[in-house]
């Protein structure tokens, strides 16, 4: 019997024991995070897959894996189909697979604390049509059975000086006090990681990649907050930094806290705050009023001091990905690189800047039909020699005290096909238009999305996820509300500050990916003739696209300008910043088309 095999013997046994004829397994903690820690890890412990965005359910007699189209192939690498049911959640919901799978009158197992209230209910209505009831477990049967399951971190928490946040704690949760007197409101409940980081202006090392604490924050009207963390992760700076209108409490009193609200009305986010917090002060008798978490906006648009920060990030790593860039075109082609030891190498050159904390997720990094998972994360047992005739796509990132970065390139080792460069300059001719892109005031990252899509709907081709999304500052990687995509938040309009990536892909599967990826701000265009305010995006990520990838007979004058006039930007940038072999080469990537 596999391992694989023998957890999903022991989750059922355990699962017959709890009444339990169904259990749901998101990768999910308690926070509603894109990137969890090791403990609320269970899909990977149960399964094997390691994508970031997935989910289970497990019956007496089946069970089926739900994943997007980034990780069609991957979960079918790393997930024993002997043992699950490969669904795509574009062809069906886990609602409505449990709506056919899930037996009459069942009993189906959820954690209240890994799922939102909406899907709750939605999936207690499904089931109700089967005389089948969803049931809210005391505790999480897979950790009944993870014999060796880690424990949350105990990182100390860290203060983000005022001079990266470019705006005080006080006034945050001051800006906060006035949006719930405005509201009618009495306090907000905080869960989102990335956001109780932002509005008390600390950080943490509970989650790899994502510099945040755990710990959950309600902020009341008069402008005091209660903050629940771990009491072992506080130090003496933390304690002073966030002053005495804050009271500090353990993180495990947060669910009874909430039963102290009782009649009061409190403002919780549906779509970031999980259905037990909503149990809890329903029980309590409190009043909840539905609204988004009122950090998220706030958060998103970046103030100049942030700006600032993000274009100094930038520039820094801008430099470390060119050296590397140089590197590998004089190394890969000799052999006796794989794509461990590519990762390895870009990570030292970021880590030749005593201004990195962390990279900002894992590098991904795809040879050859690798490149084709769009998420691949390479491993010992996947990872691959880069060979010649082939493509290599490496996506990666940094933390910076003053910015994330979040860039992607592709690179040809030996001989580009004819079809590498075609696909290549499509991809490339639309991540100029949405850079080129000039839109009024209003318009959303959806009405956009389009733009770098054209080139490939032209030829009856396409990539299977978003081409843009929010990035934090010295914060998430993935951050919203804004994104530039046909699904999931396409309607948010885009506000001048807010930074997204411009990142469309084309994926041939078992043969080669591509994607150019670029973060950009928005910022105030002028127009002239304009009746009504106009925005547009500048670039902020400097390092060369490969030129021989480039068919230059497709591009228009306009677009053959931008990649000259980008190159140019790249050398005024990183230029400085690097010397040597490394410059010539620079030098000879970043000469006119």
């Amino acid at each position: 019997m596999s391992t694989y095999e023998a957890r999903l013997v022991a989750l059922r046994e355990q699962m017959a024991k709890d009444g339990l004829d169904g259990f749901v397994v998101p990768i999910c903690d308690e926070h509603m995070s894109e990137y969890v820690g090791d403990y609320a890890q269970r899909l990977t412990w149960l399964t094997g897959f390691g994508g970031s965005a997935g989910s289970a359910i497990v019956l007496k007699d089946k069970a089926a894996m739900f994943v997007d189209g980034r990780y069609t192939i991957q979960v079918r690498d790393q997930v024993d189909g002997n043992l699950y049911e490969y669904v795509g959640t574009s062809d069906q919901t886990m609602i409505d697979w449990l709506g056919a799978n899930a037996p009459e009158g069942s009993s189906i197992g959820y954690d209240a604390w890994l799922h939102t209230q909406d899907w709750a209910k939605s999936a207690e209505a499904t089931l109700a049509k089967k005389k089948a009831k969803l049931v809210a477990v005391k505790a999480n049967p897979i950790d009944a059975v993870w014999e060796d399951q880690p424990q949350p971190s105990l990182a100390k928490l860290d203060v983000q000086p005022d001079e990266f946040s470019g705006k005080s704690a006080t006034d945050k949760r001051a800006d906060i006090a006035a949006w719930l007197k405005d509201e009618g409101l009495d306090a907000t409940v905080i869960a989102a990681l990335d956001s109780v980081a932002w509005a008390f202006n600390i950080r943490g090392k509970d989650i790899s990649n994502t510099p945040v604490p755990r710990g959950y924050a309600i902020v009341k009207a008069d402008g005091s907050a209660e903050l629940f963390v771990a009491p072992e992760k506080l130090t003496d700076d933390v304690r002073v930094h966030l002053g005495n209108a804050v009271a500090l409490r353990d993180y495990s009193e947060f669910p009874d806290a909430l039963t102290e609200y009782k009649g009061q009305k409190i403002g919780v986010d549906p779509e970031r705050s999980v259905a037990a917090i909503f149990g809890q002060l329903e029980g309590a008798g409190a009043q909840i009023v539905k609204k988004r978490d009122p950090t998220i906006l706030a958060k998103a648009i970046k103030n100049e001091t942030e700006v600032n920060g993000h274009k100094a990030a930038q520039a820094r790593d801008g430099a470390a990905l060119s050296q590397f860039l140089h590197w590998f075109s004089q190394e890969a082609p000799k052999g006796g690189q794989d794509e461990l030891s590519v990762a390895a190498k870009l990570a030292e050159f970021r880590g030749q800047s005593d201004k990195l904390k962390d990279l900002s997720f894992r590098t991904i990094s795809g040879a050859g039909p690798n490149g084709a998972l769009c998420h691949y994360s390479v491993n010992e047992e996947t990872n691959r020699k880069i060979e010649n005739g082939t493509l290599y796509l490496v996506d990666s990132g940094g933390q910076y005290r003053d910015g994330t970065t979040d860039v992607t390139r592709t690179m040809a080792v030996g001989e580009p096909t004819g079809e590498m460069i075609k696909r290549y300059t499509q991809v490339l001719q639309g991540h100029i238009a949405l850079a080129q892109a000039v839109f009024p005031k209003g318009t959303s990252g959806g009405q956009l999305d389009i733009l770098a899509r054209q080139y490939l709907w032209a030829d009856g081709v396409d990539y299977a996820h978003g081409t843009g999304h929010g990035v934090g500052a010295y914060l998430s990687v993935h951050e919203g509300p804004q994104r530039i995509a046909p699904f999931g938040g396409f309607a948010e309009p885009l506000v001048e500050g807010m930074i997204c990536s411009n990142e469309p892909g084309y994926y041939k599967d078992n043969s080669f990916g591509i994607r150019i990826e670029n973060l950009i701000l928005v910022e105030q265009r002028e127009v002239a003739g304009a009746e009504q305010d106009m925005l547009g995006f500048e670039t902020l990520t400097f390092a060369p696209l490969d030129r021989r990838l480039i068919d230059v007979a497709m591009l228009s004058d306009s677009q053959r300008q931008w990649v000259d006039d980008y190159h140019a930007q790249v050398m005024a940038v990183v230029g400085p910043q690097i010397n040597g072999d490394a410059l010539d080469w620079l030098k000879e990537q970043c000469a006119p088309l």
